[in-house]
């Protein structure tokens, strides 16, 4: 199979992303697009030139995908994905996997009976500067502090009683992004780190959707991590920082695309990122995901991994002070 027939239920600000990462691919082709409201399905479809539904079912009856985007939000997310995987298609889900862990725990069964794969779209995973740098700490033995920022102004109605049955608190649909790269700069190889401790502090603003938090984690790599999350605050800022034995990095991830300061108390002249050795500048989790369809592997970011994000997530939201058991 050289080339698989995709299509994207959800057509809001993430599906645009992964409607151009599908474009850029070549070895996919676009049908579809699903989405329930009219504006923005007729303007989707005009813009990439395929046919629009209004009900997702009749577009997988119509089209017979092999590669599905589940772009909704995370309140919708779980009847489809299993509905999709039901059927023995490749899916790709949108972060957050569901309201909670115990509805990424439901997909991810499905999942594991499933003909299709299903990767979450954990995309800080597949930053050709984040898996560079992840080799440079790998070569130095393993990250032994790592760090994230994941800073925004009040957002509404996210965070408001609004979004009650349609998202979960904002550190769990949104700052989910770094609370999942913490686990990423903390792992090794294929494979993200597992939290074993938290402290978490929540402290909340007054003002609607002013969540915020500071956690610290233990990992069963050795490494220490520390999340920061505030809402209601000045800017929209995303930074990371990840440590070694004698190596330093920090990322600015705020803009189109990261900038990262390197460190070390030795041989300054290496501290290059060899994005070539990861896939070049422009790879992405789309083409990963390919990969692993047509190769028969698994994705890095898989259902059953997404939940200890999700617990993690869930851990810092409401304060947990301890082992993180199951």
């Amino acid at each position: 199979m050289s080339e698989l027939k995709a299509v994207v239920i959800g057509c809001g600000g993430h599906a645009q992303s992964h409607l151009r990462m599908i474009d850029k691919e070549p070895r996919l082709r676009l049908l579809g697009v699903a989405e329930i409201d009219a504006i923005r399905r007729e303007k989707t479809q005009v813009e990439w030139q395929v046919e629009g539904f209004a009900d997702y079912r009749l577009m997988l009856d119509a089209c017979k995908p092999d590669f599905v985007v589940v772009a909704t939000m995370p309140g919708h997310l779980k009847a489809i994905v299993i509905d999709c995987l039901e059927r023995g298609l490749h899916t790709t889900v949108e972060k957050a996997p569901g309201m909670d862990s115990g509805e990424t725990r439901s997909m991810a069964a499905v999942a594991a009976q499933s003909a299709g794969k299903a990767m979450v779209s954990f995309n800080r995973r597949y930053f050709p500067h984040i898996l560079a740098l992840r080799q440079m700490v790998a070569s130095r033995g393993g990250a032994v502090h790592c760090a994230a920022t994941y800073n925004k102004p009040l957002s509404p109605p996210m965070g408001t009683p609004t979004w009650d049955r349609i998202a979960p608190d904002p550190v769990i649909c949104d700052a989910i992004h770094h609370v999942d790269l913490l686990r990423w700069l903390a792992g090794s190889g294929t494979r993200a780190a597992m939290p074993v401790e938290v402290y978490a502090q929540v402290h909340d603003g007054v003002e609607q959707g002013a969540h915020r938090h500071s956690a610290l984690v233990r990992f069963d790599t050795g490494a220490c991590g520390v999340l920061m999350s505030h809402y209601g605050v000045g800017a929209r800022i995303q930074r990371a920082e990840v440590h070694a034995d004698d190596f330093s990095a920090y990322l600015e991830l705020t803009g189109a695309l990261p900038v990262a300061e390197i460190y070390q108390v030795a041989n300054e002249s290496e501290l290059v990122l060899d994005l070539q050795a990861v896939g070049g500048a422009d790879f992405d989790e789309t083409r990963h995901f390919v990969d692993c369809i047509l190769a028969d592997k698994q994705p890095w970011s898989t259902l059953d991994d997404a939940v200890h994000t999700m617990r993690l997530c869930e851990a810092i939201r409401y304060g947990h002070r301890g082992p993180l058991t199951e």
